[in-house]
């Protein structure tokens, strides 16, 4: 099982994302920065951490998403490689147009550091194969830019395509629809704003992320 972690100039979540990996795992993550032009051979999974890539400069994400690794992130997607992109990963995601929509400044323009309940949407996708339809969970955000936007026509087509992965139970930074997390229509690839590797760990206050890595890398094992 190989798995590498994206690591841009400003990510600051590459190494809580690294420890996730290794923990389902039992093997550290190749850690490929963003100048690259190819990932390891024989990658079977891409993680695009949170942090403030190139410091949040022009749009979130959007410089990253300019990177020259992405292009091979994008290939290895189109082959059916799983892309999870956590928090800023999931901007980077938008901005390369690998997801629909766009993160724009959470509503009541605070940044938001603390656990939050979501309803499991999908149980179907190898991500999130191992909740329960209808499940909630416990996951830790951190950001600033989070609030998930699509047009109407989109919002639509993603609902009806079932490629809303998790939603907010309660406001957290007024994204659409309450929309925490959204899969491409191959299902492989899943972007989200909260931290599921923040969330592997009882010490650190709850386990509940740990079931995606478990259900995404067990597909693959």
């Amino acid at each position: 099982m190989k798995t590498a972690v994206i690591v841009f100039p400003g990510s600051n979540c590459d190494r809580d994302m690294a420890v996730a990996l290794e923990t389902v795992t039992g093997r550290a993550p190749a850690m490929v920065w963003h100048r690259e032009t190819e990932l390891p051979e024989g990658t079977d999974f891409i993680a695009l951490p949170g942090g403030f890539s190139y410091g949040d400069y022009l749009r979130s994400g959007a410089m990253a998403a300019r990177s020259p690794i992405l292009r091979a992130v994008a290939e290895a997607a189109e082959r059916g490689v799983p892309v999870l992109g956590v928090c800023n990963g999931f901007q980077v995601l938008t901005e390369a147009q690998l997801l629909p929509g766009a993160l724009m400044r959470n509503a009541g323009l605070n940044f938001v550091c603390r656990p939050v309940a979501l309803k499991v949407e999908n149980s179907q996708s190898l991500f999130t194969a191992a909740y329960g339809a209808g499940e909630e969970i416990h996951i830790p955000v951190a950001h600033h830019d989070g609030n998930y936007f699509a047009d109407a026509a989109t919002l639509d087509r993603i609902e009806g395509e079932g490629r809303v992965a998790f939603r907010y139970t309660d406001g957290v930074n007024g994204s659409a629809r309450a929309i925490a997390g959204v899969l491409n229509d191959a299902g492989n690839v899943l972007g989200m704003m909260p931290h599921p590797e923040r969330a592997i760990d009882r010490a650190h206050g709850g386990t509940d992320g740990l079931r995606l890595f478990e259900a995404a890398l067990g597909v693959l094992a």
